[in-house]
């Protein structure tokens, strides 16, 4: 979903974050993805909401593009809006899978929000999201928790039951500690900073600023600056120290609609570090191994970011760090409100994968394949599920929303 929607959209994830220890020792601090994602810019789904007659959702399945209408006589609205994307993905207007929806998008929205305010409350509540692939409200809660409590807040809030779903899931953690050291710096390898390990996410300059961006909880204090000094790979070699953080936005109650009561919120857990005079770095790296989910940590060669953009449901993602490699796998929510366990800290509109990561994947970099080495860049990965087959981002929207613009490639 587009960052327009973000500010109208408040599609809860309550997810509960708790933090894990690398098999080396290390804090682990934030997660990580097998298809190719051939994608334009995402298509602004408040937007979509106000120009299709009925709209109620739009997802990729098996690489078409999908929408629900409540009233499917309106598909030619949904032809001529979704035209310039669906011929994107090598479909004509005239391609796009319609099916009936029950619900417009604008309700469902609206519903969403009101869950996320309040799920947060409730310490079994792992997610709320808007499923765009179901046309439903989707809330995710702890294995063995009552769905009775969710499904009694969502009555008191005028959530139909039919639209709601409450479905058992797994947390949420983060994922710190492909190893080697690597210069030029290339984006996916490891960094030491204080005990504890983490990936670049991917090189920047800004403002003419030479700098790397990696996750905020791959500081020594999330959110705020504190300058925090990165090494690479490990602060006991020698020639290994490479930057300062200089940009770090503080959590914030009421940051903007859609932050949960009670809660700090921000929109993307990335920072930014400045790289030290004379450490070398290639800008729109990342370094490729010898294929997605093969756990090989050997490079191989260099993925090369030439655009930027967001994925919608269905997609493909991919990532590179530091402890899991290349893993990818298919974007199965987006803009979703997702909650740290033992924190108040709420990160507001993230995506899901389905792929793998692990310990120290943190930071790492996510992208999509529009062909060849030639990758766009999609954001910073910084959570996951505890069975590492799920990792959580921030998109790259939200990234430069809170850092500032970035030239990336």
């Amino acid at each position: 979903m587009s960052r327009q929607s973000i500010l109208v959209r408040s599609i809860a994830a309550a997810a509960l974050l708790a933090a894990a220890a690398c098999s080396d020792g290390t804090r682990s601090t934030g997660p990580e993805p097998t298809p190719v994602l051939r994608t334009a810019q995402a298509p602004d789904l408040g937007t979509l909401a106000r120009t299709v007659p009925g709209f109620g959702g739009l997802f990729i399945d098996n690489g078409v593009p999908t929408v629900y209408l409540t009233d499917v006589t309106k598909r030619g609205a949904a032809e001529r809006a979704l035209g310039a994307f669906a011929q994107s993905r090598g479909f004509a207007p005239g391609d796009i899978r319609v099916l009936q929806g029950r619900y417009a998008y604008g309700d469902l929205d609206r519903w969403t929000q009101a869950v996320s305010y309040e799920a947060f409350d409730q310490g079994d509540v792992v997610f709320v999201d808007l499923d765009e692939a179901a046309n439903r409200v989707l809330v995710g809660v702890d294995r063995g928790a009552s769905h009775a409590n969710v499904r009694s807040l969502a009555a008191r809030l005028g959530v139909p039951a039919e639209a709601l779903v409450v479905r058992e899931t797994d947390p949420i953690v983060y994922a710190t500690t492909l190893q080697d050291q690597v210069r030029p710096v290339v984006a996916g390898v490891q960094i030491h900073f204080g005990n504890f390990l983490c990936s670049i996410g991917f090189n920047a300059v800004s403002g003419g600023q030479n700098s790397f961006v990696t996750a905020s909880h791959c500081t020594n204090k999330q959110g705020g600056v504190e300058g925090t000094q990165y090494f690479q790979s490990l602060s006991s070699q020698a020639n290994s120290f490479i930057g300062t953080e200089v940009a770090d936005p503080a959590y914030k109650r009421n940051l903007a609609p859609g932050c949960p009561k009670g809660k700090l919120c921000r929109f993307s857990d990335a920072s930014r570090a400045a790289y030290a005079a004379g450490v070398p770095f290639t800008l729109g790296g990342i370094a490729q191994t010898s294929g997605p989910n093969n756990g090989s940590l050997t490079i191989t060669g260099t993925f090369s970011i030439t655009s930027e953009g967001n994925a919608v449901v269905g997609d493909v993602a991919n990532k590179v760090g530091r402890t899991t490699g290349w893993t990818q796998g298919v974007v199965t929510n987006t803009c979703v409100n997702t909650g740290v366990s033992g924190t108040r800290i709420v990160q507001l509109c993230q995506t899901f994968v389905s792929a793998g990561v692990g310990g120290g994947d943190s930071g790492s970099d996510v992208f999509g394949q529009t062909g060849g080495s030639s990758v766009r860049l999609l954001g910073i990965l910084w959570g996951g599920n505890q069975a590492g087959t799920q990792f959580v981002y921030s998109p790259i929207t939200n990234v430069e929303q809170e850092l500032g613009a970035l030239t990336t490639f």
